[in-house]
């Protein structure tokens, strides 16, 4: 459980982090190559994750991470989707009046983000922390790959409870349970700005 959350948890903040950054740079500031970079970022959405499972095993093998979670946090520290996501969001929600008004008042790029950017981009911010987070907590390919059971996440520990040639039901829908548990308090947390995001999305003016 402490594995999983260190994963899932550093993960979405990173992903949060970085997309938002990202996604604010693609919407709203103006540089050469900023459309061909863009398509380059969509494009990395077309290709399987499983083309990058032996590269991406011998690279953590080399750097000395084999079976620690870094190997499993350092591949998925922002992710494509994430910044689409909030590029798109940026764009409409933010006016460029405002970004143009924090430049007239001596504001760089950097304060912009944090004080016109960040209070604009909470709801979706939250959005795309429960999305990653889930999505984090319930990945079982490549940590099964890259983890062993001396050191799993969640899923990967579950697989062990219905290893064996007697099956302990109970003891599986248990582990079950227990791996669910955080994702309902997830949703707890963060339901209402998901329905503030989604109601903002859905009603102009």
């Amino acid at each position: 459980m402490i594995n999983s959350f260190i994963v899932a948890g550093v993960i979405a903040l990173s992903t949060v982090l970085f997309a938002t950054l990202a996604g604010f740079a693609f919407a709203k500031l103006r540089f050469r190559g900023r459309n061909i970079l863009l398509m380059l970022v969509i494009g990395t959405m077309m290709v399987p994750p499983q083309l990058s499972v032996v590269p991406l095993f011998m690279m953590m093998t080399d750097l000395g991470w084999g079976q620690k979670l870094p190997a499993v946090i350092f591949p998925t520290l922002v992710s494509a989707v994430g910044v689409f996501f909030m590029r798109q969001y940026l764009s409409e929600a933010l006016p460029d009046e405002l970004v143009e008004a924090g430049r007239v008042d001596g504001a760089h790029s950097l304060r912009i983000f944090w004080s016109i950017v960040l209070p604009i981009a909470r709801p979706p911010m939250a959005v795309l922390f429960m999305i990653t987070f889930v999505h984090a907590w319930n990945d079982f390919f490549w940590p099964f790959i890259v983890l062993d059971m001396t050191n799993p996440t969640v899923p990967v520990a579950l697989t062990q409870l219905s290893a064996g040639y007697v099956r302990d039901q109970s003891l599986i829908m248990a582990g079950a349970l227990l791996g669910t548990l955080p994702l309902l308090a997830m949703f707890l947390i963060f339901g209402r700005q998901i329905v503030g995001g989604i109601m903002q999305g859905a009603v102009k003016g």
